[in-house]
């Protein structure tokens, strides 16, 4: 129970310091901030959803997490791992050529890996993990 009360409130504290984040600055509507913004929403919305499977099950008697779902949790880990690779490989292309600075680059990458995972958990929920 200490974990999903704690998926539910780091996930808040995420959504608040976007809230603050939201108010407190100038956003010109630019899109990267766009993209930003929904990506960030869509950590935060796969968290609570996550919290509020581990919820369910806890309130059914049931154990939080199945083998199943630890088998389409760790094959989306390693699926995304491997994209992330990638996805650094072309970040660091990318820095080259581009005049951002560097930490917008690496919150870019953090922030994809987390959309990488989200994907990857999506199509192996859908798909079914492969037995070997």
């Amino acid at each position: 129970m200490k974990k999903t009360i704690l998926i539910f409130v780091i996930a808040g504290l995420v959504l608040v310091t976007l809230i603050f984040w939201a108010v407190n600055s100038k956003l010109s509507g630019g899109l990267p901030e766009i993209l930003m913004l929904a990506g960030a929403l869509i950590v935060v919305g796969f968290a609570f959803f996550l919290g509020a499977m581990r919820l369910r099950s806890k309130l059914r008697k049931e154990p939080a997490e199945d083998e199943l779902s630890k088998r389409v949790k760790t094959k989306a880990s390693s699926l995304s791992f491997y994209i992330s690779i990638y996805l650094w490989l072309f970040i660091m292309y990318i820095s080259d050529k581009t005049t951002l600075e560097a930490d917008s680059l690496i919150g870019a990458g953090i922030m994809g890996m987390a959309i990488v995972f989200f994907l990857s958990w999506i199509g192996i929920k859908f798909i079914g993990p492969r037995y070997e």
